[in-house]
């Protein structure tokens, strides 16, 4: 082996289990942060979530813009300097060689990306597939099925337009029907939301899409609820967890779904481009892939994989955010998230004309928020938002959830809400037809 491919292996650091300190660029900050993870080691993550001081270090890991406020998280999220840092470092290995060092080097590596994955997720190795994001991964899942004409998917009309697309496609393809369920707004009552499944299967009924967390409004829906009754009811299901994974604290074991989609490049803070897609070891066989694949993989989840030439850096750089968000922990993120949710809604709550889409239980959503100003349309109040007061969020304009979705990360400080805060005071006051 060269001495170049082994100080390259040996910078991967991530693979051979590098602390997360170990990964900051700034030697100064590792250590500081370092330090506040271990005050807060045995303390709970509530108590964590309303440290300031520790949350500025945490914040000083991103490149965040001074000159915008940034509420889109549930778009993507940047991912930290240290990764960014990898992927460009892990380019120039890959241009001095690319059909070598890609190929021979980087290939192999990605295994230890999906066991990093999989640890992450609480499930075997055997059962991830590294995809480009989530809707290639509920895609697959999706024209993957051995449906035939006449079987039903069921979901709800509050599901992912690309995944409404997709099933819209397979109806007009192949002859599937699709049944829509509509959930209220905000919706408090599990078994409410899992009856409302229940009542809508049928004998025709295969398989059930559904978001784990709505990306319209951040509603967490109960999924270990609803894949129990559809195991009972011998229906499949496919979870969107675009933006559960790595927001809320689970195994996907745990749920007890079939199918598993996520987008890394959301709340993982992964590179651009990055997703996870989970097959149940027992579904793998009879799944087809979006892509041709060797016989000898029928029942192997790398059979997903094979799309050709891919993007070796940015998936390598996925263990990097990895040690990143496990440096931070699940928890932790979570308590924090909901904290900043509720920072910026009790300022705002009782304010003329200003309703919350969103329940505030934490059972009911976490760190995304969905609002809406009395005499404002929501493309209208985003744009004004932007515009006069710097600060980037969604419109949403669905029949159920019309409004503004904020959501805010581990670099979102409190003076930011601040800002968002009295903007909506400000906007409250005004009026547009």
């Amino acid at each position: 082996m060269s001495q170049k491919r082994r100080d390259f292996i040996r910078s991967l650091g991530g693979f051979a289990g590098a602390t997360f300190a170990g990964t900051w660029l700034n030697p100064l900050k590792a250590q500081s942060s370092l330090d506040r993870l271990e005050d807060f080691k045995h303390a709970s993550p509530e108590l964590a979530a309303s440290d300031e001081d520790f949350w500025f270090e945490i914040r000083q890991a991103y490149t965040s813009s001074n000159s915008l406020i940034n509420l889109n998280s549930g778009g993507v999220s940047p991912h930290p300097k240290l990764v960014q840092e990898k992927v460009y470092t892990y380019s120039q290995f890959a241009n001095e060689a690319p059909a070598y060092y890609m190929w021979r080097t980087m290939g192999r590596l990605r295994t230890h990306v999906r066991r990093q994955l999989a640890e992450l997720g609480g499930c075997d190795v055997g059962e991830v597939a590294i995809m480009r994001n989530a809707t290639e991964a509920l895609e697959t899942v999706i024209n993957g099925l051995n449906l035939k004409k006449g079987d039903e998917i069921l979901t709800t009309d509050q599901d992912y337009p690309s995944m409404l697309n997709t099933l819209d496609m397979l109806e007009r393809r192949r002859g599937v029907k699709i049944a829509k369920i509509s959930l209220p707004t905000p919706a408090e009552d599990a078994s409410e939301i899992v009856q409302l499944f229940k009542q809508a299967i049928n004998k025709k009924t295969k398989a059930i899409l559904f978001c784990h967390m709505i990306n319209l409004s951040g509603q967490i829906l109960p999924a270990q609820q609803i894949c129990s009754m559809a195991r009972d009811h011998g229906v499949q299901t496919i979870v969107d967890g675009a933006h559960s994974f790595c927001q809320l604290a689970f195994k996907i074991s745990d749920l007890g779904c079939d199918y598993f989609g996520t987008s890394l490049h959301k709340w993982l803070c992964a590179p651009f481009g990055t997703g996870m897609l989970y097959v149940k070891k027992d579904r793998i066989a009879d799944l087809w892939p979006m892509y041709g694949y060797p016989e000898g993989e029928k029942d192997k989840i790398t059979k997903f994989e094979h799309l050709g030439t891919r993007p070796f850096p940015i998936e390598l750089a996925i263990s990097d955010a990895i040690a990143f968000h496990n440096g931070i922990g699940t928890a932790r993120k979570s308590a924090r998230l909901r904290y900043l949710k509720e920072y910026w809604v009790n300022q705002v709550k009782d304010v003329a004309g200003f309703s919350l889409n969103t329940s505030m239980k934490p059972e009911s959503s976490c760190g995304i928020a969905n609002f809406s100003l009395a005499n404002w349309g929501a493309g209208d109040l985003s744009r004004e938002l932007l515009l006069t007061y710097g600060i980037y969020v969604t419109a949403t304009n669905h029949k159920d959830v019309s409004g503004i979705r904020i959501s805010p990360n581990v670099f979102t400080s409190l003076k930011d809400l601040d800002h968002l805060a009295s903007s909506i005071k400000l906007l409250a006051q005004e009026s547009r037809p």
